[in-house]
């Protein structure tokens, strides 16, 4: 029997993906956390950069997907689809469902903390393993991964129901977890007019800077105005 001189210790994981690396050391540093490389020094390269990559990588592929499958959706519809399918939820998701915990590469104390088994690092190794394999294959790679992984998320929604109703606040915090790992935060800013015809001003924050302004006759309104205007600012 003729013994593969060649081991691919990756193989389970990238059968799991839909994709097979051609420079495994790429998928390699998309699984090493920034915890590892602060125990070990600078002589080891951890996944952050690769998640950037992937980030907007993977954006691009949802987003062309979108666009040329479902040319019925205006675009904040496809705006919400796309946050939809590429959120930290959706990522953490997917990536238990390939058990891409086991495979991370965590320092002692991330490890014994149960770093492998929490949704932030699982999504970050996720958009880095994403990022690694437009490096090593570019678009058609990440078209793989997501063919693979990411259509079934789409399974059960129809374009043409009230799934896809106006709903900017839930649209805001999607975008905004989906960019920045925060929450919008909505604040009263002024209210004018007598008490039982009053006016309230809202203003959508993130990170403590503005980023809507809305109004309403409740808070609620003022809050759904502010985030529609953010979520307008942010897609524009």
């Amino acid at each position: 029997m003729i013994r593969h001189l060649f081991h691919n210790p990756y193989r389970a994981l990238e059968k799991g993906i839909g994709y097979s690396f051609r420079r495994k050391s790429l998928l390699a540093t998309a699984l090493i956390h920034r915890s590892l490389r602060f125990e070990c020094g600078d002589g080891v390269e951890d996944n952050q950069r690769l998640e950037f990559l992937g980030d907007a990588a993977l954006s691009l592929v949802a987003g062309d997907y979108l666009f040329r499958n479902f040319p019925e959706l205006r675009e904040g519809d496809m705006t919400m689809l796309r946050s939809r399918l590429t959120s930290g939820k959706a990522l953490a998701g997917l990536g238990q469902s390939i058990r891409l915990g086991d495979w991370l590469q965590l320092g002692r104390g991330e490890q014994k903390s149960g770093g492998n088994r929490r949704p932030s690092n699982i999504t970050d190794a996720f958009e880095a393993v994403i990022g690694a394999a437009f490096l090593d294959g570019g678009i058609v790679a990440v078209s793989r991964i997501f063919h693979k992984l990411f259509l079934g998320l789409l399974k059960g929604i129809d374009s043409s129901s009230d799934q896809l109703e106006d709903n900017p606040k839930g649209r805001l915090q999607e975008l905004v977890q989906r960019r920045w790992k925060t929450n919008p935060h909505y604040r009263v800013v002024k209210q004018t007019g007598p008490a039982h015809a009053r006016i309230f001003f809202v203003q959508a924050e993130i990170n403590g800077q503005a980023a809507g302004l809305g109004r309403g006759a409740c808070k609620r309104d003022a809050e759904q105005d502010a985030a529609r205007d953010a979520v307008e600012r942010i897609s524009g």
